[in-house]
């Protein structure tokens, strides 16, 4: 956890004056429901308690100037001439700035300065922790009066045009909405959402980071997005009214798309029971039963495995490894896939012996190191 007093004392040293004001904008999990959220399906996120940090403070000219921590780097332009640049950092700041500014939005120079400790490539989202911690920041320093849902569509649509990523709005929204001890059931097809608690007494959420990352996600990804649009299509000779597959039942699967194409069927059939899945957790969370919820996350992720098909090797040893723990109720790689974490409910007294024991076992298997990251449910974007 990095403290106001810290950011500000930092910030002072390179700007020379201190900040007017310091947001904290932090990483996020997904309890479940993966690869739903391009079907307009339902995803279950929740903010942690790792963040990106910024100090901004407002200038008499029109020049923006940047500070880094994470690379010791700095980076300036002129507010007229923001454009992406060749540096990837600054990119994740100016998309939000360009954002603001088609919106017609009255903006000055100002110096800002980031610094964080969500641990960057384990699919915590850092690049959408930062881009809500910049328009939360730019929205507190010049009054532009923004609503919380559209500091998280400006973060997405800052990520699709500066930094060149297609993601979907799950990680800016969880960023900027989360509230402590719950998660956030987000409709992913009009951004409808609600709060469920996430009561975890004696157990805890602890990520096991396999540090590897298969060059196979953007080709495989593409892949799924169009075995999905492709179940829809042969869906709707049948059921014009049929948008995504958020409106597919498994009865029409069946019908119409495993006589046609298997692949395609077995695909689109997992999305289907995600959603499903998903519902009878929040179920189950509004009981307090995080038995159920961990059983739910065991059948994710043998979903993703085996039908998906976007875990790979080291995910599914970690996986299968701690469900021989009775301390350990549920367990599923988290993200897109083929590489990153696996997130696991564990009891608060197993997690270190868990890692203890796991670590040794995986680096004889693969040759790689294991991190374990232990995160608490946090609220989202906020001023410190």
């Amino acid at each position: 956890m990095i403290s106001k007093q810290q950011i500000e004392e930092r910030y002072t040293v390179v700007f020379g004056y201190a900040p007017t004001h310091v947001v904290r904008s932090p990483g996020r999990i997904n309890i479940i429901g993966e690869h739903t959220d391009y079907n307009e399906g339902f995803v279950l996120p929740t903010a942690i308690d790792k963040a990106i940090y910024v100090g901004i403070g407002k200038r008499d000219d029109d020049i923006i100037r940047l500070y880094a921590e994470d690379f010791k780097e700095y980076f300036e332009l002129s507010l007229a001439d923001v454009h992406p640049v060749d540096k990837g950092w600054p990119n994740y700041i100016l998309g939000v700035v360009d954002q603001l500014l088609s919106r017609g939005m009255s903006l000055g120079g100002f110096d800002m300065y980031i610094d964080g400790d969500v641990p960057l490539g384990a699919g915590l989202s850092s690049s959408a922790a930062l881009e809500c911690a910049v328009g939360f920041a730019l929205n507190v320093l010049f009054d532009l009066e923004i609503e919380r849902v559209d500091i998280a569509k400006i973060g997405q649509l800052a990520e699709h045009t500066y930094a060149g990523v297609k993601c979907g709005i799950m990680d800016q929204f969880a960023s900027v909405m989360s509230k402590a001890d719950h998660v956030v059931k987000l409709d992913c097809r009009d951004l409808s959402f609600s709060y469920k608690p996430l009561e975890l007494d004696d157990y805890a959420i602890l990520l096991l980071n396999t540090n590897v990352k298969h060059s196979l996600a953007s080709s495989a990804y593409n892949d799924r997005r169009a075995s999905c649009e492709e179940g829809v299509r042969l869906v709707q000779h049948q059921f014009p009214e049929v948008r995504s597959l958020r409106d597919v039942t498994l009865e029409m699967l069946e019908t119409h798309v495993k006589p046609v194409d298997t692949e395609v069927y077995t695909k689109c059939r997992f999305v289907v029971e995600e959603n499903e899945r998903l519902n009878q957790a929040c179920d189950a969370l509004e009981q307090g039963d995080l038995e159920t919820v961990g059983r739910q996350m065991f059948s994710a992720h043998e979903g993703l495995s085996k039908e998906y098909e976007v875990s790979c090797p080291e995910l599914d040893f970690l996986v299968d490894y701690v469900k021989s723990f009775p301390e350990v109720i549920g367990a599923r790689m988290m993200g897109g896939g083929f590489g990153g974490c696996t997130i696991n409910l564990v009891k608060k007294s197993f997690q270190d012996l868990l890692v203890e024991r796991l670590a040794p076992i995986y680096k004889k298997q693969f040759n790689l190191e294991l991190t374990a990251i232990k995160v608490v449910p946090s609220n989202g974007t906020e001023l410190l």
